[in-house]
């Protein structure tokens, strides 16, 4: 029987959400009252799961990941109600948005959980603004609800905003001239068009080797700081990542392993790349800018 939190005899786990200064933990005896559950937004199990109807071997995998709806409404209430296995990926996407939210885990996770917890709680305490390459105009639907899904699963790193934005080139706004509504039935398709209109080479960030890697990129002129979720089950050795910008060698905070080095760091033509030995579910690297 699954129950709250992966300390024997505490009940709950809650990210409380305040930004990536500090972990917030609180922690409950005994079962959570039924309104606190219900006022909470039900998230999927994060992982890769398969596709009703597509067998072949060669599509990308479908990920499951919250990222988008974190994203979406950052100020809402979440809970997971989580089979065996993924307790410490919901704990990793949780952590990486800074969501407000509980998990209800499988009594097997309790281990890794706490060990998760532990990783979490003595990482060094940053906040800083996201990222973006383009911003999406949010009209609050469902089709633009997918939309920011299929774009956080290319890794194209996007700001939510309620009108156009001059800060940005690209506005995905559905409804558009460029991005017409019926265009959205496709959203891979649609987030193929978007990635060629930001196009590869002014991309802020680029994942080689692995499909199943999804980044968060924070920063500011000095430093940044990459929350890397793998949602594969399995770890993954020698990920390469490019990041424009010229950034010295960084701290690396594998979940599971802990401190690592950056791999063949390398500046060239304003941007920076390298690898990293081996990561489970979660990554974090720290950089600092020349």
């Amino acid at each position: 029987m699954s129950r709250f939190l992966p300390i024997a005899l505490l009940a709950c786990l809650l990210w409380a959400q305040a930004g990536e200064t500090r972990l917030g933990i609180r922690f409950a005896t005994g079962a959570l009252a039924e309104p606190e559950l219900a006022s909470r937004e039900l998230l999927p199990a994060p992982g890769i799961t398969a596709r009703a109807g597509v067998a072949s071997p060669t599509r990308a995998p479908w990920i499951v990941a919250n990222g988008w709806r974190f994203t979406r409404q950052p100020g809402a209430k979440y809970r997971y109600d989580l089979p065996a296995g993924k307790a410490l990926l919901a704990a990793a996407e949780a952590f990486a948005y800074a969501a407000d939210a509980l998990l209800k885990i499988d009594p097997v996770d309790e281990t890794g959980l706490v060990a998760m917890q532990a990783f979490l709680e003595g990482l060094p305490r940053v906040d800083l603004p996201v990222i973006a390459d383009l911003a999406v105009v949010d009209d609050g639907s469902p089709a633009t609800g997918e939309v920011m899904n299929l774009l956080t699963r290319r890794n194209l790193l996007y700001e939510i905003v309620k009108t156009p934005s001059a800060r940005y080139r690209l506005n995905v706004a559905l409804g558009s001239r460029e991005f017409p509504v019926e265009d959205a039935a496709d959203p891979s398709a649609f987030a193929l068009k978007v990635r060629r209109l930001v196009t590869d080479e002014q991309r802020t960030l680029r994942i080689y080797g692995s499909e199943v890697v999804l980044a968060r990129l924070t920063g500011d002129a000095t430093r940044a700081r990459l929350h890397l979720i793998n949602y594969g089950g399995r770890e993954i050795e020698g990920l390469r990542l490019r990041l424009r910008g010229v950034y010295a060698t960084g701290a690396v905070y594998v979940q599971g392993t802990g401190r690592a080095a950056l791999l063949d760091h390398v500046v060239a033509d304003g941007a920076t790349e390298f690898s990293l030995p081996r990561i489970g579910p979660y990554a974090i690297v720290d950089l600092t800018a020349r």
